[in-house]
């Protein structure tokens, strides 16, 4: 398929600063949300070293939508497994080496309006492919595991893995953050119970080229806002604070975690030089992609945010297996909007 120039520029330079690129020769990769950010970009990641290297390495997509896969994907080489994640997996003829769970809903109204399904989805969903990854003797797998695991936390201290928040269980939108505490704890028992050789990877806000333009996170409409000239509202005080990761380090990161992380360990996956508020991240862009937008505050409680939290993640366990960063927030917000200068 013709590819967007940004997302083939960010994979050209993905194919020349891959690691394990042995490693990864000939096999075979379970990616299931393959049709979301993270795992799309790891699909097409893994098909730029077979058209470049010759690597030889075959990709399963599991995605519910096969109209999705036709808008992303086109007639690329994959085998899709079209299924709900709570079901049980239609791989039975089908030797995989290694799993990428990435599927995940990413919308705090989804949260909100249905919790039950996006709990039972997080764990029945990972139960079954742990229980595969264990029958199977697949040889690692990667659970995307997400910051807001860590909770409620009001100050600007780093954040390291063995610290946690405070989570309220009897908040909807707990559905979430306590959905991806309790499938870490799930990885953490298959490793140490059945030798599962899985790993968590705890992401900050991940985003690139391929961002939908009907993503209506913050980051997505802030730096829509400063392309448009329109002004950036806010519906907070945009106090709380995080990091934030670029898909092609988040994706180098995933194998950094396949091949050399702890079986049953969370990583922090971050640019920790990237911490901001959301308030700050505002100013940022405005001041540098186009100072005549102004900064609005309109308060608003019913939107179903996040509590107040600052998660400073520290990333030096990650960092201590050889993986960094290569995009600075200008460079992540640069390549989003090249990317939706492209498609606007």
């Amino acid at each position: 398929m013709k590819e967007n120039p940004i997302v083939k520029k960010d994979l050209e330079f993905f194919a020349e600063h891959v690691p394990f690129l042995d490693e990864l020769r000939g096999k075979t990769f379970l990616v299931t949300g393959a049709t979301g950010l993270i795992g799309s970009t790891f699909v097409k990641c893994m098909l730029t070293l077979n058209e470049k290297w010759s690597t030889g390495i075959q990709i399963v997509g599991m995605v519910r939508n096969p109209q999705k896969v036709a808008d992303i994907f086109g007639d690329a080489p994959v085998n899709w497994v079209y299924q709900d994640m709570k079901d049980a997996l239609q791989l039975s003829d089908i030797l995989i080496d290694y799993i990428i769970h990435c599927a995940n809903s990413t919308s705090s109204k989804f949260y909100v309006e249905c919790p039950v399904e996006n709990i039972n989805t997080a764990y029945l969903g990972t139960n079954n492919l742990l229980e595969y990854a264990r029958k199977r003797k697949v040889k690692s797998m990667v659970y995307l595991s997400s910051l807001e695991s860590y909770g409620t936390i009001h100050d600007d201290r780093e954040i390291t893995e063995d610290v946690m928040g405070y989570i309220t269980p009897t908040d909807v939108r707990s559905s979430y953050s306590l959905g991806k505490r309790a499938v870490e704890c799930l990885c953490h028992c298959y490793a140490r119970e059945y030798g599962v050789h899985v790993k968590m990877a705890r992401l900050t806000q991940t985003f690139g080229a391929g961002v939908s333009l009907e993503d209506n996170r913050v980051f997505a409409q802030f730096a829509k806002s400063v392309i448009r000239g329109k002004d950036i509202v806010m519906h907070t005080m945009g106090e709380s604070s995080k990091p934030y990761c670029y898909t092609i380090d988040a994706v180098i990161a995933i194998l950094y975690l396949l091949f050399k992380g702890v079986d049953g360990e969370a990583y922090n996956v971050a640019n920790s030089e990237t911490y901001i508020s959301i308030h700050d991240l505002a100013l940022f862009l405005i001041d540098e992609f186009n100072p005549r937008c102004k900064l609005l505050m309109e308060l608003r409680n019913d939107m179903g945010y996040a509590p107040v939290t600052k998660l400073n993640l520290d990333t030096e366990k990650l960092k201590s297996l050889g993986w960094h960063p290569f995009y600075s927030l200008k460079d992540m917000y640069e390549s989003l909007i090249k990317y939706y200068q492209t498609i606007m």
